[in-house]
């Protein structure tokens, strides 16, 4: 190899730069804080009041998080260290905990006992649930209020059905108006408003609690029809068709490419397929990880609706350790972007925020948004009520 100081001055040439290195240069504003308005893309189809998403890391994203983030008007991206199953339970659990209507309720059978409905309502953090036989027709609704007048020890022992508040209950009909809900529920002072079809099958389910969460989270991150949205990991090979297929099954809003060094050919397929085949072409799937313009636009010509850029700038991530290679993140960031914001592609800045400055400095170089690991999450202590 050449190491004459020609040559050196060749491969060293380009200007290579971190967050620690760059300051934005102050400037004249007359807005006050309640003027400034943060929202920004995620994916080509998913706005975001609040440009931070969570890392897909065990340590950082599961389904309590990803509630967090999208009552905050950000995002979670589930890990992947789980089992198929398990992490589209997540899924589901993020899905059903802030709704419009739960279309599809958590119900209970009417010979289930107290132990059963104990600990169905633990599992999925509600307090009562709709009693129905095995036709879906409802026969009554049960709370944990039901319990208390029970003593633990029978619980074993006693049936939903003895203690269930029977029906006639007060009902609505199939598409029934949010005001008309909340005046339903109001009038009667009820906290759960079953949805009925006309021969009295429980088609959906309605709480006050999800009309106070709306209230008091404005800025949430929520589909169509109302519920949180949440992302989740892949990877590309083995199972990996099976567990994308799965999540979106499981009503996944957006597919996240969980690794390392991205710009590899079977991850690129991996997206082109998900966004080419009828059955998964819906999802929003965001591409990575890449640190070069290159990298950038082979995901914008797969198809991505994101990509996201960071070779190894976490603050526990190895992989510039053990490879030696990697990009600063601040270059990173802008070499990615002049490929893909010319395609309408956002671009996410993953690892390497130890500041909230450095948040802007990302935007600045050309992010759309940002994604933060267990170190910045842990010390701004998101909250999860």
């Amino acid at each position: 190899m050449d190491v004459t100081s020609d040559s050196m001055t060749g491969m060293f040439a380009p200007l290579w730069l971190t967050f620690d290195d760059v300051l934005l240069l102050p400037g004249e504003s007359d807005l006050v804080p309640a003027d400034i308005d943060t929202t920004s893309r995620l994916t080509r189809d998913i706005e975001l009041k609040v440009p931070l998403i969570s890392a897909a890391m065990d340590t950082v994203t599961e389904s309590r998080m990803a509630i967090a983030m999208a009552r905050q008007g950000g995002l979670g991206v589930l890990h992947r260290n789980l089992s198929i199953e398990d992490q589209a339970y997540q899924v589901d659990l993020v899905k059903r905990t802030q709704t419009g209507m739960i279309s599809n309720p958590v119900t209970i059978g009417p010979d289930a006992t107290l132990e059963d409905l104990d600990d169905r309502c633990g599992e999925y953090r509600v307090s009562g649930l709709p009693v129905v036989d095995l036709d879906d027709k409802l026969l009554g609704i049960v709370t944990n209020r039901d319990l208390r007048f029970t003593p633990v020890a029978e619980w074993a022992g006693t049936k939903v059905n003895e203690v269930m508040t029977p029906m006639p209950l007060v009902t609505a009909p199939i598409g029934i108006s949010r005001e008309d809900a909340t005046a339903l529920l109001r009038r009667h002072k009820r906290e759960r408003l079953p949805i009925v079809d006309a021969d009295g099958h429980l088609v959906g389910l309605i709480t006050v609690k999800d009309f106070v969460k709306s209230e008091q989270f404005p800025k949430a991150t929520k589909d169509g029809a109302g519920r949180l949205m949440v992302g989740a990991a892949i990877g590309y090979f083995g199972d990996a068709w099976q567990r994308a297929t799965t999540l979106i099954e499981a009503g996944v809003d957006v597919l996240v490419a969980d690794t390392a060094h991205g710009h590899v050919r079977l991850m690129l397929d991996m997206v082109r397929r998900l966004k080419t085949d009828s059955a998964t072409a819906h999802v929003q799937v965001i591409g990575g990880n890449v640190a070069t313009r290159a990298g950038a636009q082979a995901f914008v010509d797969a198809g991505a609706d994101a990509v996201k850029v960071g070779f190894g700038p976490g603050s526990i991530c190895t992989t510039r350790v053990v490879t030696g290679v990697g990009v600063p993140q601040v270059t990173a960031v802008y070499e990615a972007s002049q490929a893909a914001r010319p395609a309408g592609v956002p671009v996410i800045a993953d690892g390497g925020l130890q500041h909230s400055g450095d948040i802007a400095k990302a935007i600045v170089a050309g992010a759309d948004s940002v994604m933060v690991g267990s170190c910045w999450l842990a010390a701004k202590r998101v909250p999860d009520s």
